[in-house]
């Protein structure tokens, strides 16, 4: 009888992953859900053959150099890649992989509920009502911005920016994007192209960001690109909270340059950013972009067909490094 290969489950996943993970393979589980320091990780990495990790499990360089030789496969529940140095697994032979596509529609979900929690000031009313302290009305009570007929800015038009343009358009919303390349006219759907960032923030009422974290695009969202957007517009961001400078935004809100924000991750996670937080203009929500049922069962699935590919001796598809 063939040995399955070993498999190390870094956190607690949805119980139809975890049943196919142990149908399939020698699987370890974490129960507890608790998150590995860098020490632990290696340790727990030694006697396997693969590892399935979330964003949580740091594999930098020297994570990666104490792995053992037997470790084929990283197969992320995660789209985001930010926490593994590629280049230190490729030079080690280790596969990567993602879980693309799958959790495009509730992260989109996610941005435009950002959007309108930030729009129609959602976090300022439902503090009033939790702390009983809703005690008037009036015809200037809590007026907000509407979003219907604005321009909507993408920076990242990739799988998650396009289904989000998809919901934007249902508000009438003119669609404005910028992508390192431009999209052929039938992805595009009417779309406007930025060949700058800059342009594409001064021409956005709500800017929501969907690119990824690189050496590129850390800090993308600077002071200075900041300043350039209208006075009034809302920022939205759903994809790494390393694409802020989260001071500049702080500021630029409680100027009043920009009307708000609503924010679904930060540079600093968990835990977030207690200045942004104490901010009444500001929605913010706990990094759940892909929180749904499905979204987490897909992903998991996800990343299992990936680790088949690979032991079955075939191509993983969603394959990064």
């Amino acid at each position: 009888m063939v040995s399955k290969p070993r498999l190390l489950v870094t956190r607690k996943l949805s119980p139809e992953v975890e049943e196919r993970a142990a149908h399939d393979y020698d699987a370890i589980f974490n129960p507890d859900d608790q998150v590995f320091t860098s020490s632990e990780l290696v340790a727990a990495c030694q006697q396997v053959d693969a590892v399935l990790p979330c964003h949580s499990e740091m594999f930098t360089a020297n994570v990666i150099a104490a792995l053992p030789e037997r470790l084929r496969v990283i197969a992320n529940h995660s789209v985001g890649v930010d926490h593994i140095d590629l280049s230190a697994a490729a030079a080690r032979g280790i596969i990567v992989t993602n879980t693309p596509d799958v959790l495009s529609d509730a992260t989109a979900e996610i941005a435009i509920l950002c959007m309108l929690g930030a729009a129609r000031r959602g976090a300022e009313g439902n503090r009033l009502l939790r702390e009983n302290r809703w005690a008037s009305w009036s015809p200037s009570f809590m007026v907000g911005r509407q979003v219907t007929g604005k321009r909507f800015g993408i920076l990242g038009m990739g799988r998650v920016g396009q289904v989000a343009a998809a919901r934007a358009r249902g508000f009438d919303m003119e669609i404005h994007y910028h992508n390192r390349q431009r999209l052929p006219p039938d992805q595009e759907e009417g779309a406007i192209w930025h060949e700058t960032i800059e342009s594409l923030v001064a021409a956005s009422d709500v800017l929501s960001l969907h690119c990824p974290a690189t050496p590129d695009t850390i800090g993308v969202i600077d002071a200075e690109r900041l300043d350039l957007m209208p006075r009034g517009a809302i920022l939205v961001n759903t994809a790494r909270g390393s694409l802020v400078d989260e001071d500049a935004l702080c500021d630029a809100l409680q100027s009043g340059h920009l009307f708000a924000a609503g924010l679904d991750v930060f540079r600093t996670e968990p835990g977030g950013n207690l200045r942004l937080s104490a901010l009444e203009n500001v929605f913010v929500l706990p990094h759940i972009g892909s929180a749904t049922f499905e979204t987490r069962i897909a992903m998991g699935f996800r990343a299992l067909d990936n680790l088949d590919a690979v032991f079955a001796g075939c191509d993983a598809p969603d394959r990064v490094a």
